[in-house]
């Protein structure tokens, strides 16, 4: 599933195709995704956008009329390309400005085309979030505090959007083993000063992927169809079994929330 880096290396790519333009056209090939598309959406036609943001891993196409939601799912990603490309079989929707367009592809189809009129991020889908991982609310108090009041698993927590936003199993794989946390540690029960560790590592390994251009594991690819790179960085995920990095051991993977946590045993405690 795309993750945070993904979704803003997508935003950055797409941002400069469609900002100020004028939508001229909006083609629906398949209307049923996660959610039916609704049929608001050709409000946009005629309409300029005004400005592509992200908030955690949706990305808003802001008009004065409202403003089209997109989730990219588990396998969507988005292009730019000339509006005369021919369709493949997953291209869903295009969003058409002149002689180009922003195309979603979603194989799955567990991506997303949701429209408001309102404040998008009062959106249901989007109200009640935490914050955003790389703002200046992601710090060491706030994410203590909410620390303290939970038992859970510290990767459950850290991977909790109302908690925090956008930090997927990669990156918090990532981030507990940089801050040498074990993953199945109760969030509880970690001392403030390791807790400030992890939101830097967090940050760091966030704002890392983001300059690389995301990770590209399955499905992700960027805006322009080539893969990021991030990958390459990755020290735990994926590499159960093979040696630590920092002390050769091993490394392990233990069941967390139904997903595979992989982690070093000497490293992180």
């Amino acid at each position: 599933m795309p993750e945070l880096p993904e979704v803003e290396t997508s935003r950055r790519g797409i941002a400069p195709h469609l900002e100020g333009k004028v939508v001229t056209d909006i083609l629906l090939r398949q209307s049923k995704l996660r959610w039916p598309i609704p049929k608001e959406v050709s409000r946009l036609k005629g309409q300029v956008i005004e400005c592509v943001e992200r908030r955690a891993k949706y990305l808003l196409l802001r008009s004065s009329v409202g403003t089209m939601i997109l989730h990219l799912g588990m396998s969507g990603s988005l292009r730019i390309l000339p509006s005369t490309t021919r369709p493949e079989k997953h291209d869903h929707v295009d969003v058409v400005v002149g002689e180009h367009c922003m195309r979603l592809r979603d194989p799955r189809r567990f991506g997303a085309v949701l429209w408001t009129e309102d404040d998008p991020l009062q959106h249901d889908r989007l109200v009640g979030l935490g914050p955003e991982p790389l703002s200046e609310d992601f710090n060491t108090n706030y994410f203590y505090a909410q620390c303290r009041q939970r038992q859970s698993a510290i990767k459950q927590v850290l991977m909790d959007g109302k908690v925090v936003v956008g930090i997927g199993n990669i990156y918090a794989t990532e981030a507990l083993f940089k801050a040498g946390i074990h993953p199945q540690r109760k969030a509880n029960n970690i001392s403030k000063k390791r807790i400030a560790d992890l939101v830097s590592a967090s940050k760091q390994i966030l704002a890392a992927a983001i300059q690389q251009g995301g990770t590209t594991l399955r499905d992700f690819q960027r805006e322009d169809g080539k893969p990021g790179y991030f990958v390459q960085q990755l020290l735990v995920y994926g590499r159960s079994g093979q040696p630590c990095v920092q002390c050769g051991a091993p490394l392990k993977t233990v069941q967390i929330g139904q997903r595979a946590s992989a982690y070093c045993g000497r490293c992180q405690r």
